[in-house]
């Protein structure tokens, strides 16, 4: 397995089920439980120095899954570009995560997963197949597909586990 395969493993084994189309929809269920629950001065909480707000993660999802919504969509319709990374932290520290309101941040993320809903769902099945390059790294449509889901329940657990927790939650 290469370095890569394993990178991608870690989110792929996050998913709790085999039907990743519906953990589309349970991982959304959660993500917004959790932030539904939170108010605005515990949304700006981080568990630690130069850690991200959970508003900075909650945006970190949402810019995330549109970059995996574009290699889909590319990939799916025959697109041969290498496509590029991008890096998280940088993203982050331009998003200015922390001047919206937790409402508007919370309507953003679930716009972005009904997004990928319909797109996924709709999607030829032959077409989750096709297989691009993104990073230098070939992928399948569906590979990415889950990584939008194990990516959300990866951060859900360090939701729980660093930010819930230090919140007195759990």
């Amino acid at each position: 397995m290469t370095e890569f395969q394993k990178y991608i493993q870690r989110y792929l084994d996050q998913i709790p089920s085999g039907d990743w189309l519906a953990e589309l929809k349970i991982s959304e269920n959660k993500t917004v439980g959790i932030y539904s629950n939170l108010t605005e001065e515990q949304s700006k909480f981080a568990y630690a120095e130069g850690k991200w707000t959970l508003k900075g993660l909650l945006l970190h999802l949402s810019d995330t899954e549109r970059v995996f919504q574009y290699r889909i969509l590319a990939f799916a319709r025959g697109d041969k570009n290498n496509l590029p990374g991008f890096d998280e932290n940088e993203y982050a520290e331009q998003s200015f995560a922390n001047e919206r309101s937790l409402e508007s941040l919370l309507e953003e993320y679930k716009l972005v997963r009904k997004s990928s809903q319909i797109l996924l769902e709709t999607m030829n099945p032959a077409a989750l197949q096709n297989i691009g390059k993104a990073n230098g790294h070939e992928i399948s449509v569906e590979t990415i597909g889950k990584l939008i889901i194990g990516h959300n329940y990866h951060h859900l657990n360090i939701i729980e586990e660093r930010y819930l927790s230090k919140l007195g939650w759990m």
